[in-house]
């Protein structure tokens, strides 16, 4: 059963997103799209003279995945906020799952507000980013 925010309780899951594996391509096109040209995600030189293995994922790619799995869940018109908290960095090759789970259910001036408790994980199981988004569970 698909559970939507209208029915959403404390508790619930959202479907998993994942996205990836994140390659040195979607980083270039990334730093394009963004305009984030830090040369700590696209010039692997620069990287390792900042004494990294490699380049790295922007946190804002993760994070928009993140807010993109609460939209595919809720719908753009029912996001109220959205925060996170980077934890640790994306290697090149990670894949990113998405998680969500509603952690609080309440009613505010005759409208269900939700609150669902964000996370981003890579393969190995570290995770990458924590956050919330505030949902307004009524149209």
């Amino acid at each position: 059963m698909t559970i939507i925010p209208t029915t959403a309780q404390v508790g619930d899951t959202l479907p998993e997103l994942t996205f990836g594996p994140i390659s040195r391509t979607t980083l270039a096109l990334y730093a394009g799209a963004s305009g984030d040209h830090n040369p700590i995600h696209i010039d692997l030189d620069f990287a390792q003279n900042a004494g990294m293995d490699d380049v790295f994922a922007h946190g804002m790619l993760s994070m928009a995945q993140l807010g993109r799995l609460a939209t595919d869940w809720a719908g753009q018109d029912r996001m109220r906020a959205l925060s996170t908290r980077f934890t640790a960095i994306t290697p090149v090759g990670a894949t990113i799952t998405c998680s969500g789970t509603v952690v609080d259910r309440h009613e505010e001036h005759g409208r269900v507000l939700l609150t669902v408790k964000l996370a981003a994980h890579i393969d190995d199981g570290t995770q990458t980013l924590r956050g919330e988004a505030k949902i307004c569970g009524t149209p």
